[in-house]
């Protein structure tokens, strides 16, 4: 299970939600359907052990400035990053204590903004019904807007994790990384930033990474996620600051997940450690890899 600090699940946002989960489930993931937040944005989940993919939209802009954690604007924050591009806007952190957590991220030089509190009424497959309850502590990052996180805490995980919503297709399990692209003169400042909350420091070619308690944090520069992952849409390859450009998953069988890529009619490559999505354009501008789920992460591949 997952722990503090793993990698829970970044938020991929799009301008088409619909087109974007029509795609995700046409490569097999067992989407959710699409669901509203109270500050404006449309949600879609695929559900693993402990942790998620979150597809997010924009349903009435009207809202984005609702139900704020300090100065913080979760709908804004949302609605701003899409102006600009598609991608991941934020990136869910695992929490088993949202207080305590958010403490030790202020002593490592994380600014807190607030908490919110949310929950949402779900009827389990055996038609018991329940609310879920969800306490958010947001971390926004001013210097890199895009490396904001957030820490989640479920209160209510067997309303979450029902065994029947965590199978897949494409028998996708779970989560085995993220890759952000930095210019490599940010590398030292995020070198410093990761350090406070995670061992296992790694160097790589182009970058580091950090192990969490869900997978690695990687950071790498253009041309070294370019060269070791995947292509990089333009938007993404010219930014000036860090951002998630990259999403890692794992599966239990490689050859049906190919079988659902080839399905979906999306581009892809089939190497010997992974199947790439080739066209991360229409993944909201961040590039999928499916690792087999008994891989181990040491390096960008």
């Amino acid at each position: 299970m997952n722990a503090s600090f793993g990698i829970d699940h970044p938020l991929l946002a799009t301008h088409d939600i619909e087109g974007l989960r029509g795609r995700l489930v046409s490569l097999g993931f067992n989407m959710t359907a699409i669901g509203k937040h109270p500050w404006g944005t449309s949600t879609s989940l695929a559900m693993f052990d402990g942790c998620l993919l979150e597809i997010m939209g924009i349903y009435d802009d009207r809202l984005l400035d609702e139900v704020p954690a300090g100065a913080f604007r979760f709908g804004r924050h949302v609605f701003d990053h899409l102006q600009v591009r598609e991608g991941v806007a934020l990136c869910a952190l695992h929490s088993t204590n949202s207080v305590a957590d958010a403490r030790h991220a202020e002593t490592v030089g994380m600014h807190v903004a607030g908490h919110l509190e949310f929950g949402r009424d779900v009827t389990l497959p055996d038609g018991t019904q329940g609310r879920t309850k969800t306490t958010l502590a947001l971390l926004p990052d001013a210097q890199f807007p895009r490396l904001s996180f957030f820490l989640c805490q479920q209160h209510r995980p067997e309303l979450i994790y029902v065994p029947d919503w965590l199978e897949h297709p494409n028998t996708v399990c779970g989560i085995r990384g993220v890759s952000i692209v930095a210019p490599l003169v940010h590398h030292a400042t995020l070198t410093e930033r990761f350090g406070g909350l995670y061992s296992g420091y790694k160097t790589l070619d182009g970058g580091f990474q950090y192990d969490t308690a869900n997978g690695v944090l990687r950071v790498l520069t253009a041309e070294a996620f370019e060269h070791s992952i995947g292509p990089l849409p333009d938007s993404v390859r010219d930014e000036p600051l860090a951002g998630i450009a990259g999403m890692d998953f794992v599966a239990r069988d490689m050859n049906v997940v190919a079988a659902c890529a080839k399905a979906s009619g999306l581009a892809f490559e089939r190497g010997d450690q992974a199947l790439v999505l080739t066209t991360p354009s229409l993944t909201a501008n961040t590039l999928l890899r499916i690792f087999p789920v008994a891989t181990s992460a040491p390096n960008p591949m």
